[in-house]
């Protein structure tokens, strides 16, 4: 049975991957594998592959982001880079704002 510490660090790391996903979009295009490996340097946990492309494609499918496949230079398969929309962007404002007003609650 998961400690209330572990189930909070799941409910705010790998049940809303969406935030870190847009946060990293945020910055620049980005490949499915180029995010999950971004999120577990940046982030510090390791969302599992399909879960990534799961919500990739809500996100896409929702508007927050766009996609398009791109030719790699070094003759690799081409990849498919997300880029974060305006809805998008406005989402992630709102999500850092109600996470930012949760912790000043807390405090």
């Amino acid at each position: 049975m998961a400690t209330p510490m572990e189930r909070l660090k799941e409910k705010m790391t790998k049940e809303v991957m969406w935030i870190y996903i847009l946060r990293l979009l945020k910055e620049r295009p980005m490949y499915a594998y180029e995010l999950k490996n971004e999120i577990r340097e940046r982030f510090g946990f390791e969302p599992a592959t399909v879960s990534s492309y799961v919500v990739l494609y809500k996100l896409e499918h929702e508007g927050y982001v766009t996609s398009e496949w791109q030719e790699s230079e070094t003759g690799k398969p081409s990849r498919k880079y997300y880029k974060l929309t305006e809805k998008g962007e406005k989402l992630l404002e709102e999500g850092i704002k109600f996470i930012e007003e949760m912790l000043n609650k807390l405090k």
